[in-house]
């Protein structure tokens, strides 16, 4: 079984900043995720690249060492996901961001998708009918 988790990006920011208010409990899930990848457990970490934008996540930044240490996956905002992600945006009117959410969570050929998101109405509504776990922070 392959399981996929996805932040967002309060979930991204929380991360970066250890100050931040929601902070342990992203790391905490982070390292769940990080303990069962060295089980050898099909799990993958991930973040869509317009999310990591938003959260202004420069992976160069020295500051960031942490979170690159996570190994977390960049999901690109390809033809195909910007296609799904527009007519998300269209549909929803969410942001460009949770619509790339939306795109990589209904085109993921995980078993499993967890999001760890601060709003999960949002998550509900860009997944479609793809079924997903939501961690809220």
């Amino acid at each position: 079984m392959s399981q996929l988790v996805l932040l967002d990006n309060e979930a991204v920011q929380a991360l970066g900043d250890p100050a931040h208010p929601k902070h342990h409990r992203v790391v905490s899930h982070a390292q769940i995720v990080a303990s069962r990848k060295r089980r050898a457990a099909e799990i993958e970490l991930a973040v869509p690249t317009t999310v990591r934008v938003e959260a202004g996540w420069d992976r160069t930044s020295s500051s960031r060492a942490f979170a690159n240490r996570l190994r977390i996956t960049d999901m690109p905002l390809d033809a195909a996901s910007a296609n799904v992600g527009a007519i998300i945006r269209k549909r929803t009117g969410v942001s460009v961001p949770d619509a790339h959410l939306g795109a990589v969570i209904q085109s993921a050929p995980a078993d499993r998708i967890t999001v760890v998101t601060s709003d999960p109405d949002d998550m509900r509504l860009v997944a479609g009918d793809a079924t997903i776990t939501i961690v809220t922070i």
